[in-house]
């Protein structure tokens, strides 16, 4: 008769006391009435990415999860990742949830293609409204609620955009409507951001718990980070541009970010006094004299840019 092997039986039990612990979990859980519930769906149901996720969590043996989010945390504070609040002396310590918000591959690609067609609407208006102004002409557009918006720059009308794009970097500010679908609550154009403390979030935890990410096959950011690099470099004029990040400076409520991103991207990080301007060409000041600027990725409000 066969005899199941010391191991077996120590997974077997593992697998045991896991369950009972997600067990334990779950049957306590009441989600608030009337409100949309990440972990319990109308129907009483919890999604299998939470479940998954959460199974994966009561594999890990009490305390060790703690141990290893404490390190993350402890990264964060040591690698000095902060922001600042717009008024504020002091940076903050930027804050790290110990739990995530879990999007099934189908939630994500229906939010995904609804962003990206926003997206794709405001380039377009854009396009337009610089162009040929189609929408103001064709009477879709009042044109004083054009030319009497503080933002638009009338000198820029019939001047095509370097690579083709008016909008290179979009985001939008997303919560749950008490329906429970997404709803979009603002929309990010003018200097986003946002990206790089999801790359540093990224790293942090994929170094602190790296099981729990592959078990999860969470959806890698690199891809993204990679083509907005080649969008940028396709806007210069040559085949190895240099590319800069213009910062408003180390007073900037995100300027961690953008150090991060410009270490992570191999831009330079580039403030206003650090350029130069000859012959209509940008200049970066460098101890080896001038170099040129090929791209600039502005991240400074239009309101604090020299007209």
């Amino acid at each position: 008769m066969p005899v199941d092997r010391p191991d077996v039986q120590d997974r077997v039990a593992t697998r045991a006391a896991s369950q009972a612990r997600l067990d334990g979990w779950l049957s306590g859980y009441r989600p608030l009435p009337g409100i949309p519930d990440e972990l319990v769906q109308p129907d009483g149901t919890t999604p299998q990415a939470w479940l998954r996720f959460l199974g994966e969590l009561a594999e890990f043996p009490q305390g060790e999860f703690e141990d290893r989010f404490a390190l993350a945390t402890r990264h964060i504070r040591d690698a000095g990742v902060s922001h600042r609040i717009y008024g504020d002396d002091n940076e903050r310590i930027w804050p790290l949830s110990p739990l995530p918000l879990i999007l099934g591959e189908q939630e994500w690609a229906q939010i995904s293609a609804g962003v990206e067609q926003r997206a794709t609407l405001m380039e377009a208006v854009l396009n337009d409204l610089y162009g040929d102004a189609r929408l103001v002409s064709e009477g879709h557009l009042p044109a004083a609620a054009v030319t009497g918006g503080a933002d638009f720059v009338r000198a820029m009308r019939g001047v095509k955009p370097a690579g083709g794009r008016a909008m290179h970097l979009y985001a939008a500010d997303l919560g749950r409507g008490p329906d429970g679908r997404w709803w979009v609550l603002d929309d990010r154009t003018q200097a986003p951001s946002g990206s790089g403390y999801a790359l540093e979030n990224r790293m942090v935890l994929s170094r602190a718990f790296p099981h729990l990410y592959n078990a999860m096959n969470v959806q890698r950011l690199a891809p993204f980070f990679s083509e907005f690099r080649a969008s940028l470099a396709n806007a210069a004029h040559r085949s190895d541009p240099r590319i800069c990040l213009l910062s408003p400076g180390p007073f900037s409520e995100s300027y961690f970010e953008q150090a991060h991103l410009a270490r992570y991207l191999g831009f330079l990080l580039v403030e206003g006094d650090d350029l130069v301007v000859r012959e209509g060409q940008v200049y970066v000041r460098t101890i080896a004299g001038l170099k040129r600027a090929d791209v600039l990725w502005r991240r400074v409000d239009a309101d604090f840019i020299d007209p």
